[in-house]
C-alpha cells in the first residue's frame, strides 16, 4: 500500500525505496492493463469470428452461397415492372389517350423476325370489293403489309395404333405370317419413346415432379399416376446407363477437367428421413482457349464425399483437375498424374463476406484491397477469353505474374499484422495454402482462373433437388446422374434435348449395336442431323 503524503519519511534513502516500490506497482498495473487489452482484443477476434462462421452458416442454409444476385431473380423483378407498364399502355389505347414516347431500342428486341424454321400459316385479309369508289374501276395490287405473330398450338396427346396384319396361305394353310413387332423401351407399355423423351426432359431440365407432370396430363383426360411414371423413367434410364459410362470413359480421356460436387438428399425408408449423398460432377470445356474436344458433363452418384469417391470416379485420368478447396481432391494428385489447379472463385469469395460483414469494419480496408487485385487478374482473363491457349500463357506471365507476386508478398505482409484468430487471417492462410494450385493457370493457357464451368453445371441439379426434395432411393439417384448428363451435355451443345432424347431411343428401341454407343452421343447426333440438313 503507498504510504499517505501525511505519513512520507523524512529520510532520504526511505523516500527513495518508496518511490521505487510505487513506481513497481505502476508497471505491474500497466502490464495487468496490457495483458487485459490482449485478452479482449483476442475475445473480440474470436466473437467476430464466430458470428461471421455463423452468418456464413446461415447464408448457405437459407439464401445462396454466391456473393452475387441471382440473375433470375432480377428478372422476376422486371417481369412485374414491365407487366405493369402493358397494362397502363393497354389502358391508355382503350381510352384513346395519346400513345406514350415509344420505348428504348432494347425493349424491342424481341419483336424481330420470328425463326425462320417454325411453319407458316398465312392468312390474306382482302377488301370487300375490287372496283374503285371513285370511277368504279378494277383495283390492282400495288403492295401488301405483312405482319407476323407467334402463335401457339397447346401439347396434344395422339394415339399411334400399329397394324400387323397375320397372312396364310389356302393352298396349305401351315404357316402364319406377320411382320415383327417394332421395339418399345417399355415392353408392351404405352409411351412412345417421344413421350418417354418428354418425361424426362420435363423432370430433369424443367425440373417438374412426376406427380406435377400426372396433374398436368390428367387436364387433358390422360389419367397416369406418378409410379407408371416413375417405371418409366427408371426403365429409359436402364436403356441410357451405357451412353452415361461411355461419356464418364470419354471425358477421363481429357487432359482437362472440371471437378465439383453437391448435395443430393435421398429417402432412407429404414430410419424414417432422407440421408445426404452427393453428385459429383466432371466437366470439359475447353472453347475459352479453342479446344477442338465438345464441352461435356457426366454427374456420378455416390452415398457420401469420401475422398476414395472422386479417386474412382476418376481410376485412368491423367491432367490437370480444377476443383475448389476441398480436401478430399489431394489424394488423386498423390500418384503424381493429376495437377490440382484451384479456383480464384472460391477463395474471392472469402474477402467478400469480410468485405460485407458491418461488425468488422477494421477487417473492410484488407479484403477490399484483396478484391481489388483480384479483380486485374479477372480483367486480364476478360480480354484473353478467346485466344489459343499459347497465346494465354504468354498473356498471363506478361501481365498476370507481376500482379500475383506483388499480391502474394503483400498478404504475407499483412498477415503479420492481423490476429491470427480473426477470420481475415484464415482467408489469407486459405489463399496462400493453395497458392501453387491458384498459379497453375499463368503457366497453362488451357487451364482457367477458376471453376465456375463446372458450378454452372451443378446449378440445374440444385433446380431439381429444390423442386423433388429428394430421391427416393440410391438407384433414383444414380438414374438423376445418368438423365442429367445427358441433358446438360445436350446444353452445352446447343442441341435440343427433347429431339436428341426422342431419336437415340428410337435408334436404341430398334436394336442400335451396343458396339456402336459413341455414335448416340450428344455431338455425334448433332453431326448427324447436320449432314443430314446438307443432304
Amino acid at each position: 500500500m503507498s504510504a499517505a503524503p501525511d505519513t512520507l519519511p523524512e529520510d532520504a534513502a526511505a523516500l527513495k525505496a518508496l518511490l521505487i516500490a510505487e513506481r513497481a506497482e505502476l508497471l505491474a498495473a500497466k502490464a495487468s492493463a496490457q495483458t487485459a487489452q490482449a485478452e479482449m482484443t483476442s475475445a473480440r477476434a474470436t466473437i467476430d469470428r464466430l458470428r461471421l462462421i455463423i452468418k456464413a452458416l446461415q447464408r448457405h442454409q437459407f439464401g445462396r452461397r454466391s456473393e452475387r444476385l441471382d440473375p433470375d431473380q432480377l428478372q422476376l423483378g422486371l417481369e412485374e415492372l414491365e407487366q405493369t407498364v402493358a397494362s397502363a399502355e393497354a389502358s391508355a389505347a382503350a381510352a384513346k389517350v395519346a400513345p406514350r414516347p415509344r420505348a428504348p431500342r432494347s425493349r424491342e428486341r424481341n419483336l424481330g423476325a420470328l425463326p425462320a424454321h417454325l411453319p407458316r400459316v398465312e392468312q390474306v385479309i382482302e377488301i370487300e370489293a375490287k372496283t374503285c369508289p371513285c370511277c368504279s374501276g378494277a383495283l390492282h395490287v400495288i403492295g401488301e403489309d405483312v405482319a407476323e405473330r407467334l402463335d401457339v398450338v397447346p401439347a396434344q396427346f395422339r394415339v399411334l395404333v400399329t397394324r400387323r396384319p397375320k397372312y396364310a396361305c389356302r393352298a396349305c394353310e401351315g404357316a402364319v405370317v406377320q411382320a415383327p413387332a417394332p421395339g418399345r423401351i417399355v415392353e408392351a407399355g404405352l409411351p412412345t419413346e417421344a413421350l418417354l423423351a418428354q418425361v424426362i426432359v420435363s423432370k430433369y431440365a424443367d425440373h417438374l415432379p412426376l406427380y406435377r407432370q400426372a396433374q398436368i396430363y390428367a387436364r387433358q383426360g390422360v389419367a397416369l399416376d406418378r409410379s407408371t411414371l416413375a417405371d418409366w423413367v427408371g426403365r429409359t434410364a436402364w436403356w441410357l446407363k451405357p451412353l452415361h459410362e461411355r461419356l464418364l470413359a470419354l471425358l477421363k480421356t481429357s487432359t482437362k477437367l472440371f471437378a465439383d460436387e453437391t448435395r443430393a438428399p435421398v429417402l432412407d425408408p429404414g430410419r424414417g428421413r432422407t440421408k445426404t449423398g452427393q453428385l459429383w460432377a466432371y466437366a470439359r470445356d475447353d472453347r475459352p482457349w479453342g479446344g477442338g474436344d465438345p464441352p461435356a458433363v457426366a454427374y456420378v452418384y455416390a452415398p457420401d464425399r469420401k475422398a476414395e469417391r472422386p479417386v474412382s470416379h476418376l481410376a485412368g485420368f491423367a491432367g490437370i483437375l480444377q476443383v475448389d478447396g476441398y480436401s478430399g481432391y489431394r489424394r488423386l494428385a498423390a500418384g503424381g498424374k493429376v495437377e490440382l489447379a484451384f479456383c480464384w472463385s472460391h477463395v474471392r469469395r472469402n474477402f467478400h463476406e469480410i468485405s460485407t460483414d458491418r461488425r468488422q469494419p477494421s477487417r473492410a480496408p484488407i479484403a477490399n484491397e484483396a478484391l481489388r487485385r483480384i479483380q486485374e487478374l479477372y480483367a486480364v482473363e476478360a480480354e484473353i477469353r478467346g485466344r489459343c491457349a499459347e497465346q494465354r500463357r504468354h498473356a498471363r506471365q506478361e501481365r498476370s505474374k507481376p500482379i500475383l507476386d506483388a499480391l502474394k508478398t503483400w498478404l504475407e505482409a499483412r498477415l503479420a499484422e492481423v490476429s491470427q484468430k480473426a477470420t481475415i487471417a484464415e482467408a489469407i492462410r486459405y489463399m496462400l495454402g493453395r497458392w501453387p494450385g491458384l498459379v497453375r493457370f499463368l503457366d497453362d493457357g488451357r487451364v482457367e482462373i477458376d471453376s465456375n464451368t463446372v458450378e454452372r453445371s451443378i446449378r440445374p441439379l440444385a433446380l431439381t433437388r429444390k423442386n423433388a426434395l429428394f430421391a427416393g432411393s440410391d438407384g433414383g439417384a444414380e438414374h438423376w446422374a445418368c438423365l442429367a448428363s445427358l441433358i446438360e451435355t445436350c446444353k452445352l451443345n446447343a442441341i435440343d434435348p427433347l429431339a436428341y432424347l426422342t431419336a437415340t431411343l428410337t435408334r436404341l428401341a430398334g436394336g442400335h449395336s451396343i458396339n456402336r454407343i459413341g455414335e448416340l452421343l450428344p455431338w455425334a447426333y448433332a453431326a448427324q442431323q447436320a449432314r443430314t440438313s446438307v443432304a
